[in-house]
This record gives C-alpha cells, sequence and structure tokens, in this order.
C-alpha cells in the first residue's frame, strides 16, 4: 500500500490500519472533515481529530476498530449511527470518528456538515492511490474555493437549526485560521442566536476556549457580544452594562472590562520575548486548556461583583468588596461551564487578588512581609494576577488617573514578576516546627491556633527574622501568650 507524502509520517500507520480492516470488512470508507481540511491548508494538530464515515454500520466498524488496535472505543450517538475510537500512540493521542452517512450518498452527508471548508471528502483507498489529492477531493459545495479565500460560510441554511453549537464554532474556527465569516452566515448567526442557550455547556466551554487560546481573542469576543451571543454563554455580564464609575475611569464597568482584555493581549505581546512569561502562560491547567486561556477569562470576570457593590456615598461612587462578590459568581460561572477545581480556584484567586498590585503600588516602600503575604495568597497564579493588573491600570484613563501613577505602577508589578520566577528558583525552606512539635512543646489542643502559629513563624523565616527552630520556639510562645 502506498503511503500518500502528504500525510504525517506518525499518522499513516493508523490510518493503513483503518483502511486495512475496511477493506477486508469490503467497506467503502471516506475521510471527511477537519483532517482533509488541514491537509489541504498543510498544517496539523498535536493530538489529531479524523472524522471517517461510511453508508451504515460506524458503530459496530468503531468497535472492530478499536478491537484490533487496542484502543478505547465510546459510542456518541446511537440513533444517528456515530462511534469513537481514542488511540495513543507513543506522545500522541488520535481520535477516531466513525458516523454514517446523513442521506444516501456521501454528497447528501456532506450537506448536513457545518461550514464549506468542513464539507470535504475523499474515498479513503483513493488517498493512498493518489499522485494529486486535488482531483480525488469530493467538494459539492465549494469548500476549496472557500479555503482559498479563507472565508467561514454555511453549507446550508439549516445547519444552525441541526446544531446551534456551530454558531460559536464558526468563531472558533475564523480565530483558529484567521478566516472571516462570511456576511450571509453572520446574518444567519444573528438570526438564530438564541438556538445556542439549548446547548450543553460543556460543549460552550470547548468553543469558548478555543477562542481564548488564540492571541487576538478581544475582537472576537467583541463580535460575540455585539451579536448577543456572550450574554447567553455567560449572562452575569448584562448588568455590567451601563454602570458609570468614578472619576479615574473614563468608561462603564462593560467596556472597561472589554479594553482590560483588549490591553492584556497588547501586554502578552509585549512581553513574547519573555520565556518565563510565556512557558507561565502555555501551562496546561486542564486537558487542552491553558493558562494562556485562562486569564482572558479571569480579565473578563475581573469586575463582574461590581453591580452588586455598587454605593454612592458623599458624592462618590464605590464598589467596597466587588472582589469578595465576584469571586462567588465567578464560582458559580465556573461550575456551570464544568471547568474542573484547579481552572474553579485560579479564577477565583484571578478575581479576589486583582486589586492587591495596586494596593502594593500605592505604598512609597514594599515591606518583605507585604511581599511574602502577596505571594502566600496568590500562589501559583501571582503572576496571572499581576498581568490582569496591569492591563487593568491601562485600561482605566479617567480624568484622576496620571502617566507618573501608570509607570510606577507597571514598575512596582514587573518587578514582582521577577521576584515571582526567582522565588521558583530558589530551595523551598525546611520547616523549622511543626504542628506536633507545639501541641507537645506547650500541651496545646488540636485547634485554628496551631495553624495561625505556623503560618507566623513560616512568614517571619521567608523574609529573615528567625532561622533556627529554638528561635521558632519562642516567637511561638510569645504569639500564645497573646
Amino acid at each position: 500500500m502506498k503511503s500518500p507524502s502528504f500525510l504525517r509520517l506518525k499518522d499513516r500507520s493508523l490510518i493503513e490500519a483503518v483502511l486495512r480492516i475496511a477493506k477486508t470488512k469490503k467497506i467503502k470508507l471516506y475521510l471527511v472533515g477537519g483532517y482533509l481540511r488541514d491537509i489541504l491548508l498543510g498544517r496539523g494538530k498535536d493530538n489529531p481529530d479524523i472524522d471517517f464515515c461510511l453508508k451504515r454500520g460506524a458503530i459496530n466498524f468503531g468497535k472492530d476498530v478499536a478491537k484490533r488496535i487496542k484502543g478505547g472505543f465510546v459510542v456518541l450517538d446511537k440513533t444517528h449511527g456515530c462511534s469513537r475510537v481514542v488511540k495513543r500512540i507513543n506522545d500522541k493521542v488520535y481520535t477516531l470518528d466513525f458516523t454514517d452517512f446523513r442521506g444516501k450518498t456521501i454528497e447528501d452527508d456532506l450537506l448536513h456538515r457545518d461550514f464549506t471548508i468542513n464539507a470535504l471528502s475523499i474515498e479513503l483507498e483513493k488517498l493512498f492511490l493518489a499522485g494529486n489529492i486535488e482531483d480525488l477531493i469530493i467538494d459539492p459545495y465549494k469548500g476549496r474555493r472557500d479555503l482559498g479565500r479563507k472565508i467561514v460560510r454555511l453549507v446550508n441554511k439549516k445547519a444552525f437549526d441541526e446544531d446551534p453549537l456551530r454558531l460559536l464554532r464558526a468563531f472558533s474556527l475564523a480565530i483558529i485560521f484567521g478566516f472571516k465569516i462570511d456576511k450571509e452566515t453572520l446574518k444567519a448567526i444573528k438570526l438564530k442566536a438564541k438556538g445556542l442557550s439549548g446547548v450543553s455547556y460543556e460543549r460552550i466551554r470547548d468553543e469558548l476556549f478555543k477562542i481564548l487560546e488564540r492571541p487576538d481573542s478581544f475582537s472576537y469576543l467583541q463580535q460575540l457580544d455585539k451579536l448577543k451571543i456572550l450574554k447567553i454563554i455567560i449572562p452575569e455580564i448584562e448588568i455590567m452594562r451601563g454602570v458609570k464609575q468614578g472619576p479615574y475611569h473614563h468608561l462603564d464597568v462593560w467596556q472597561h472590562t472589554l479594553e482590560t482584555i483588549r490591553q492584556l493581549e497588547l501586554l502578552i505581546t509585549e512581553l513574547k520575548n519573555n520565556q518565563e512569561v510565556q512557558d507561565y502562560l502555555d501551562e496546561i491547567i486542564s486537558p487542552a486548556r491553558s493558562r494562556r486561556a485562562l486569564i482572558k477569562l479571569g480579565a473578563l470576570l475581573h469586575d463582574i461583583g461590581k453591580p452588586a457593590a455598587l454605593r454612592h456615598e458623599d458624592g462618590k461612587t464605590k464598589f467596597h468588596g466587588h472582589e469578595r462578590i465576584g469571586t462567588d459568581i465567578t464560582e458559580n460561572i465556573a461550575e456551570r461551564l464544568k471547568l474542573s477545581n484547579d481552572e474553579t480556584d485560579s479564577l477565583e484567586k484571578m478575581v479576589l487578588w486583582h486589586l492587591r498590585p495596586g494596593y502594593l503600588a500605592d505604598n512609597q516602600e514594599i515591606t518583605p512581609r507585604a511581599i511574602f503575604r502577596y505571594f502566600r495568597d496568590t500562589q501559583k497564579e501571582s503572576v496571572s494576577v499581576l498581568l490582569i493588573s496591569i492591563a487593568d491600570q491601562r485600561a482605566t484613563k479617567g480624568p484622576l488617573t496620571s502617566k507618573k501613577s501608570r509607570i510606577h505602577h507597571e514598575k512596582v508589578v514587573l518587578n514582582l514578576i521577577k521576584e515571582y520566577f526567582a522565588r521558583m528558583k530558589e530551595k523551598k525552606l525546611p520547616r523549622l516546627i511543626s504542628g506536633d512539635d507545639l501541641i507537645k512543646k506547650f500541651k496545646l489542643e488540636p485547634s485554628p491556633l496551631i495553624g495561625k502559629i505556623l503560618r507566623e513563624i513560616e512568614e517571619l523565616q521567608a523574609i529573615g527574622k528567625i532561622r533556627t527552630k529554638t528561635e521558632a520556639l519562642k516567637i511561638a510562645k510569645n504569639f500564645i501568650k497573646y
């Protein structure tokens, strides 16, 4: 069997194995959709999703493939005949989907796909005989033309009715490939937007994070907002609109939030040569979702508690406690989006502590104790909070703001970012005493007091005030007295 040169080497053997199984069962199998599109674009994914379709029997065929290649198997849709096989090969995870035709022919099936650039197919056996793949592609809806024009266009007018998630997928595809959504498709999105409310939040989350992962999310989020789609995903944002702020601000709460995201993306670009920051942002917090995407969601939610905290006192607009109110709202949003515990914890820290760097910058001198407490409280999200703080500050340009204070704020924050990475390289100090030491030495009962003492000792040790167990016990004794 000849292996086509346009298939990536690591993918060939697996696709060949699938074809061999199909031939033994005398099944005509088609490669369809995104994987074929990516071949034409000359791009690949680290963990490929490869879609196949056949006239009928996709569930049983998928089960046979899983057995032969020793992969995981799941039925995705029993009614419409759809199954999935997952196979790990070294460092790559392949997802193979098998579906029955939605119609009598492959052309009928492609008519039910989402966008023309995905409504492409090739008979799998012919793929391995092809000298020129272009001559063998089945493309009844001009998908290759739209690839060349860099356009995301609906295959048919009923596509959004069949699956409203496609409303959001139009944007995730556009941002991933740098394409534009065609005008008629945008009109259909606006007309059918309400349908998205019936889609599961897990599916919505996955498309949203594809958008947030990209460096230019802001303009797409802005479009989603104008089309009233963003409020379907996160309805809590609605009460932020039109909420005026004090003289330090030039925008209402919602417009300030969008501007913060824009400034955050600009800041991340400015720091593109800072490898420590970029590696930090690229860290995977949950499968397929990085801190780079999560920090943008944190920026979107950082002031979400302001409308509930709004008070007018002595002629001033105040939002005391909005960060704590926002943390509670953020927890609810994270739960609805089915985010992991780690992601939820990270978002909550971003929202809860987003004012803290500003408070530090307001001091003429930042003490070692204040710096220790900042890193202790924000933990792994220290840099996330600091980046959001700069973006937040840059998005604040009211009459009472000054260039001098902004420059000072950024200097403090950028120094704290350097300090964070320096501390990450340091060897962790050994604990001087434990809870058991306190119980034995001072005859204490287990209680919150022990935790308070240990935190005080950890803090004093970190800033170099104490270095020995004897000194730690002396501090503990004094602490117990008072």
